[in-house]
């Protein structure tokens, strides 16, 4: 059984035990909010909700991390409004990052 779940007013496929972050990006959707300073786009990074870097809206509960929400049929997703950047710089970023701590 696939599931449908819906992002930015499209149709998304997600299979059962899928994180909504890796259906997603299987969908080739790989960012979905931006940083709050310089407005780069964000998705999945770590993959295993170290780094909140992949933040969305999970049917209208915000600062949800996509890569640990399991997929679910029906779903609504959507931007984290909230921009988080818990631990991180300053603009969200990694210490890697041209944005990031110096």
């Amino acid at each position: 059984m696939t599931y449908r779940m819906t992002f930015r007013g499209a149709a998304v496929p997600a299979e059962p035990g899928q994180s909504v972050g890796a259906a997603l990006v299987a969908a080739g959707i790989l960012d979905w909010r931006t940083t709050r300073g310089s407005g780069r786009p964000r998705g999945l990074f770590c993959g295993i909700g170290v780094c909140f870097d992949c933040l969305i809206s999970v049917d209208g509960v915000p600062g949800q991390r996509a890569c640990l929400v399991p997929a679910g049929d029906g779903m609504h997703l959507g931007d984290d409004a909230r921009h988080e950047t818990v631990g991180h710089g300053e603009d969200g970023g990694h210490a890697g990052d041209a944005g990031g701590p110096r």
